[in-house]
């Protein structure tokens, strides 16, 4: 079994075949968490993992770039489109957690790619610790977006662990890594694991990264509808694919492809608290 802990199928780009999708997926023995971006998203994953018993779960969340005004620029399978500004509104994202299908706050963080000022940039730092907080109120793991921005990311998340007034301590991942050595290292002695995407399969820019980091600490993706691994690159990306995520680490590490997909199956389950 995988579980793809990064899709969006809650996403327009499967809006006519999402349930398609996760038919393939349970007969491929594969599981999967909806992430959300904002608030309509977010909602939608909820709806989505509500209609099913297990093997489908919710992140709900305010993605950074939805936190400023852009043009944001995606890629082959979906439009570019213009981020509408949304403030963070605990009173409706509470409600949107009160679903056991929610099982982390996500995707949050820092996007310095889109943010193209001072005031934008403070404006997603404000979005992300209020989630943060928010998270850690509900006790629940985050997941992390961050672009370019990982010196400010991690300032954020050493001072709210150290003035923490919660008594478990703030847990999640880093999606879709691509930082250096070093934020690889820090992310995972802040208590953090680390996921990757299809991306490794067309680049070896992250391979020393997977190599030392503990399978213990990995987990696998697809960020579907986007960047689709080798074979597939240029179509829609789907969960189906997060086998290949899995077969590349495994080739990496110079282990088994069983041996990743029952470790960072585990690591879900742990962090996410998956039933």
């Amino acid at each position: 079994m995988l579980i793809d802990t990064h899709a969006h199928l809650n996403f327009n780009a499967f809006k006519d075949d999402h349930n398609q999708v996760i038919d393939q997926c349970f007969k491929n023995d594969i599981q999967l968490i909806n992430v959300g971006s904002q608030y309509e998203t977010s909602k939608r994953a909820v709806e989505i993992a509500e209609r099913y018993k297990t093997g489908v779960w919710a992140a709900i969340g305010l993605h950074p770039i939805h936190a400023i005004p852009n043009q944001v620029d995606v890629n082959e399978v979906e439009p570019s489109f213009k981020s509408r500004p949304e403030e963070f509104d605990a009173k409706k994202y509470e409600i949107l957690a009160k679903s056991k299908k929610v099982v982390a706050i996500g995707e949050i963080g820092l996007d310095y790619t889109y943010a193209k000022t001072e005031e934008d940039k403070e404006a997603q730092k404000k979005s992300f610790k209020q989630q943060v907080l928010f998270a850690q109120k509900l006790n629940l793991p985050i997941i992390i977006h961050c672009r370019e921005a990982w010196k400010d990311l991690v300032k954020i998340l050493k001072f709210e662990i150290r003035n923490s007034k919660f008594e478990i301590p703030l847990r999640g991942t880093a999606h879709f890594f691509s930082g250096t050595k070093e934020d690889a290292r820090e992310m995972i002695e802040l208590g953090f694991l680390i996921s990757f995407t299809g991306v490794i399969t067309f680049t070896k820019a992250y391979d020393e990264i997977i190599k030392e980091t503990p399978l213990e600490k990995l987990m696998v993706e697809t960020d579907c509808p986007y960047v689709a691994p080798v074979p597939f690159r240029g179509k829609k990306n789907l969960p189906l694919y997060v086998k290949y995520v899995a077969e590349r680490i495994a080739e990496i590490k110079g282990i088994g492809f069983q041996e990743v997909a029952q470790v960072t199956t585990q690591n879900a389950k742990t962090l996410f608290k998956l039933n």
